[in-house]
């Protein structure tokens, strides 16, 4: 069993317990509702004013269109500047900043925990001198996160973790406020690290701070850029996939860096990957095939949060879900929840929609491919594309065919046809948008991982994986409940004292499963 350890201790006052770790005077856990609510609305010029309709194609435009134009150049090859005569940055179209404004303007109402936390801590600058490299999906959630950072204090460049799931406008819109970005939907390979290459290793810029989604940043800093690793605080990782290999780093002595792990906090967890996926997987499909999911057979590989909101969203439209799984705990919560839990062998044959979420890599190989009935849909929610072997599908005798953006039709010399979407990558970030919602629970997270490392004394923090304390998923959760206008109950002394637990939390032991 890995050994996992808790981010710092708590301490306690009279009147309620803090976190030891937080550095921003401001941030108390009293009321969140009144200062969310007081925040002005800022007015949008009349410049931009345009029907709903019309922004809300734009916006499935921006997420969803490959925005690819044959003989276009490269936005390597661009020379662009945004209005302040700055060009540092590589993206596809600085002119669509204006709307990319508007797109990050709208996710902000929906992400009260950054909002407030920009407010309290904005004064004192708790990231003043941080130099924060990122590798995250670059969307309108992830800019309230970035801007959010930069008004703690700290400097900021950014790549995207995924060649489809960067919104263009919203890049722009980064650029024009002057932070650097490199990145544009549909990179490939080479694009993809270049971009990487170009945030990690400025001239004049080298990083204190490293936030992933996935680990590719991380690993090119180690591969390439090793003297680097000796000026970086430490990195937040987010997805399965990044705290996976920091695990192995660490086990094999190789970890260099801090590491907080936010995937494996509960505000991750509970939220981004289960009610998140939960919405995102239908969005995927529908925009992708239009299909209809009642009566349909569904296969979905893994029942870890993502595999649960997967089912559930699926079963409640009617489709009839089998489950894989390789752990007999997941697989139990399955049958209890009314799955049939299976091999994919077994049911690969009569399954219209094959979804896989494992984190794992092959789980869908030829062998299952060549069993597949003619019309089946595959599709990832995992973060990257190794989960489905594409390698084996590239050969001579098997046809490709691009039907439509993030949709190919492989066809065997029998005529049978097999449907891929987003070429394996992650699916609710390759064909549609995600909750802001739910991602302003995580960001938030991170960007109070960030504070912590960047603001705790030398020795703190080893060379290993850590999690952060059960106070502050809890503080994190108290932030995002004013927009339900929930009202929480408070423990009398008598209560606290035979509970064991201070009247202010943490209520649950470090053990809690929720």
């Amino acid at each position: 069993m890995k050994k996992l350890y808790s981010l710092v201790n708590v301490t306690k006052s009279e009147d309620q317990e803090t976190v030891k770790s937080i550095c921003i005077k401001q941030i108390q856990l009293n009321d969140p509702k009144q200062e969310f609510n007081k925040r002005p609305t800022k007015a949008l010029p009349r410049s931009l004013s345009r029907s709903m309709s019309q922004s809300s194609n734009d916006s499935l435009n921006s997420a969803v269109s490959s925005d690819n134009s044959e003989g276009e150049l490269s936005p390597q090859d661009k020379l662009q500047k945004n209005s302040k005569g700055l060009s540092d940055f590589c993206i596809k179209n600085i002119k669509q900043a204006e709307f990319g404004r508007r797109e990050i303007e709208i996710a902000q109402q929906e992400m009260p925990g950054l909002m407030i936390l920009r407010k309290r801590a904005g004064g004192e600058k708790p990231l003043a001198g941080a130099k924060v490299v990122g590798c995250t999906h670059i969307t309108a959630q992830t800019a309230v996160l970035i801007e959010t950072l930069v008004a703690l204090g700290a400097q900021c460049r950014w790549a995207a973790c995924n060649i489809f799931s960067t919104q263009n406008a919203v890049a722009a819109a980064l650029a024009e406020a002057g932070i650097p970005v490199f990145a544009w939907r549909g990179e490939s390979e080479d694009d993809f690290w270049w971009c990487i290459d170009k945030c990690a290793a400025a001239d004049t810029w080298e990083p204190n701070l490293i936030l992933d989604d996935g680990g590719d940043l991380t690993h090119w800093l180690y591969r390439k850029y090793p003297s680097l690793s000796k000026k970086i605080k430490g990195v937040v990782e987010e997805s399965v996939t990044g705290v996976y290999r920091l695990y192995q780093l660490s086990k094999m002595g190789k970890l260099c860096i801090p590491a907080i792990n936010v995937n494996d906090s509960v505000t991750k967890q509970k939220f981004d990957n289960l009610y998140c996926c939960k919405e995102s997987i239908l969005d995927g499909l529908k925009r992708t095939t239009n299909v209809m999911f009642g009566g349909k057979q569904v296969v979905v590989c893994g029942y870890g949060e993502v595999g649960k909101g997967c089912c559930a969203a699926l079963k409640a439209l009617g489709a009839i879900v089998y489950v894989t799984e390789v752990d007999p705990i997941c697989a139990l919560q399955a049958c209890m929840d009314g799955f049939r839990v299976l091999t994919l062998g077994e049911v690969v044959r009569q399954v219209d929609i094959v979804i896989t979420c494992t984190g794992n890599r092959n789980v869908v190989e030829r062998e299952h491919f060549d069993r597949m009935k003619s019309g089946c849909m595959i599709c990832n929610m995992g973060h990257t594309n190794t989960e489905i072997d594409l390698a084996s599908l590239r050969t001579a005798e098997l046809e490709w065919q691009h039907l439509r953006p993030h949709v190919d039709q492989v066809v065997w010399p029998d005529g049978k046809r097999v449907i891929l979407l987003a070429e394996g990558r992650l699916l609710n970030l390759s064909c549609s948008t995600v909750p802001s919602f739910v991602l302003s629970i995580t960001a938030t997270t991170q960007a109070l991982a960030l504070i912590e490392l960047y603001n705790a004394p030398q020795g703190r923090y080893k060379k290993d994986v850590y999690l952060l304390p059960k106070k502050m998923d809890e503080y994190v959760a108290n932030l995002h409940l004013p927009i339900f206008e929930a009202h929480l109950t408070e423990l009398t002394d008598d209560q606290a004292k035979y509970l064991g637990v201070s009247k202010y939390g943490p209520f649950k032991p470090n053990c809690y499963r929720y």
